[in-house]
Formats: structure tokens, sequence, C-alpha cells
């Protein structure tokens, strides 16, 4: 993906020629690249995986999220699938790409995590 290009403000151009038209372009790396000793602030896409009971109380099987933590994972899912849903995952098992969150609810998420609701089942 190349960087978001941003006009230069006039204090950066110093001259410019009287047939140039256009504005002139510089490519920005200040979106794409933090200062060191910081963090981006880019909150990275996970997928919400919900199964069983859970799926059939938010009405869906999955759906990408913007994320930091898998409790802003939760927290979205329980406001936007209800009172329901909140009660399923009291009871559910949650992990992320297949095992169990280091952190529980404070595990930092990743770009392409998946977060799986896994409510207890029970039959023969």
């Amino acid at each position: 993906m190349s960087p978001i290009r941003t006009p230069r403000t006039a204090t950066s151009v110093t001259s410019r020629p009287s047939n140039e038209s256009s504005p002139r372009w510089s490519t920005s790396s200040k979106s794409s690249t933090a200062h060191p000793g910081t963090t981006p602030s880019r909150v990275p896409t996970v997928t919400l995986r919900l199964f069983a009971a859970a799926r059939d109380a938010a009405g869906r099987s999955s759906e990408a999220i913007d994320a930091a933590t898998v409790g802003d994972v939760l927290a979205y899912a329980r406001t936007t699938y209800g009172a329901q849903f909140a009660e399923v995952l009291a009871h559910a098992r949650v992990w992320v790409n297949g095992d169990e969150p280091a952190d529980g609810d404070a595990t930092v998420l990743a770009a392409d995590d998946e977060v799986a609701v896994l409510p207890p089942v029970s039959g023969g």
C-alpha cells in the first residue's frame, strides 16, 4: 500500500515554475511511522467468531471489528448484540487464535487475530 499523499504547505514550497498549474505533492510518512518511543495509534481489525448460542443471540456467525484488546471486542459485542448475547457471554469461553487469552480481557490484539466466543454445549 502506498503512503497517503498530502499537499505541501505554502511555506514548504520554495519556488514553482510559472507554467506549473497543479499543486506540488509529496508523500508523507507521518501517518505510517511513529516517533521513537511511541506506539502507532492504529487499531487493528480482528474477526469475532460466534458459535452455537452466541451465534443465535447475535444473529450472525462472524464480524470484522476494530479493537485493540479482547475487552474492547467483548464490550462492542455486548453493546451491539444486546442483553441475550451478554447472558450467553457470561457463561462462554473466549479464545484468541485458538488459545486462551494470556491476559484475559486486557490481552492486546494484532491485525487479523480471531476472537472466538464458545458457549458451553450440552447433549450426547
